[in-house]
């Protein structure tokens, strides 16, 4: 089969030749950038961060699975593809490990601003010790925007570091998680969530609901002091008023792996306030990458064996 990896060729730590290794069966291909110049013939499609219109669909014509290699899927026409009878799978972070291993990037995000990382580097460059004095996480409130599969694994691991622990997600009603949350609210609590949190960590996808959530508004009700964790895509924040939020002193900080453009601009201005940066990583460890490539090829491979593939997504 042709299947299309719309990426560099070396995107993700060499993913592409992982999966060329253990599909030697197949012809897989990069774009070079995060984007198709054209699906003919391509019967495969590894989205990763490309858009992927009605037009860009409809212009295919041997298009049989979109598998995304991870979880996202918004900029792909779920409706388009649905139309047009193409499957669209992705790999659920919690069935990866991608769901702990960005876990594990949010606590670190949230360690290194409360203990002031940049601060630090520039006490050992002028050989000052003693400085800065951090924030301990122990008896802070951490609010949580969304808990699905990264929004569960990085409570699970906070509960260790004696937090408050508080989150609202799309339906309040389902079952909570077994972890000793304060409480848990829906879309229409996340006013008060802001109002009480001094880590606000965002994991939920991006959808018409939730494009642009924090914006001028939401972040004047925010805690003062307060510091912002985004685990999931640029497009929750408003770029401009998370800068204006910096510059104001309203947040303490910002840890961002994920931006309003990808890569962001290294001179964007908004670095030189205390945001602690990591270059969208968050699932790309060892384990995560692992269990992703797995799920992938086991798609592929029912592909090529008439059966469906798992984890399909509907409009």
């Amino acid at each position: 089969m042709e299947i299309l990896f719309t990426a560099p060729e070396g995107a993700w730590g060499g993913f592409l030749g992982d999966l060329r290794d253990a599909l030697p069966e197949h012809r897989i291909t990069a774009s070079g950038h995060f984007g198709a110049d054209s699906l003919q013939g391509v019967e495969v499609l590894i989205p990763t961060m490309a858009v992927v219109d009605r037009a860009m669909l409809e212009s295919a014509d041997r298009l049989r699975l979109i598998q995304q290699c991870g979880v996202g899927l918004e900029g792909v026409d779920l409706a388009a593809a649905h139309d047009l009878g193409i499957p669209v799978a992705n790999v659920p972070s919690e069935a990866s490990g991608n769901a702990d291993s960005v876990a594990e990037l949010g606590i670190y995000l949230m360690v290194g601003l409360s203990r002031d990382v940049r601060a630090m580097q520039a006490s050992l460059a002028h050989r000052v010790v003693g400085h800065p004095p951090g924030r301990a996480l122990t008896g802070k409130t951490v609010g949580l925007v969304g808990l699905g599969g990264i929004g569960v694994a990085l409570a699970r691991r906070l509960v260790a570091f004696d937090v408050r622990l508080i989150a609202v997600r799309r339906d309040p009603r389902r079952p909570p998680p077994k972890l000793p949350m304060a409480w848990i609210g829906g879309p229409d609590d996340l006013p008060r969530l802001l109002a009480e949190a001094d880590y606000t960590v965002l994991c939920l996808p991006v959808t018409g609901d939730t494009q642009q959530l924090l914006d001028r508004e939401r972040f004047a009700l925010m805690k003062p002091g307060a510091y912002l964790i985004n685990l999931a895509r640029g497009g929750l924040v408003n770029r401009q008023a998370l800068f204006e939020a910096l510059d104001s002193g309203r947040l303490a900080g910002a840890g961002l792996d994920v931006f309003w453009e990808e890569p962001p601009d290294p001179s964007d201005p908004i670095f030189q306030h205390n945001v602690l940066a990591t270059p969208h990583v968050g699932g790309a460890t060892d384990v995560a990458v692992a269990g992703i490539r797995m799920a992938v090829v086991e798609n592929i491979r029912r592909l090529a064996r008439g059966e469906a593939p798992l984890f399909q997504r509907v409009p």
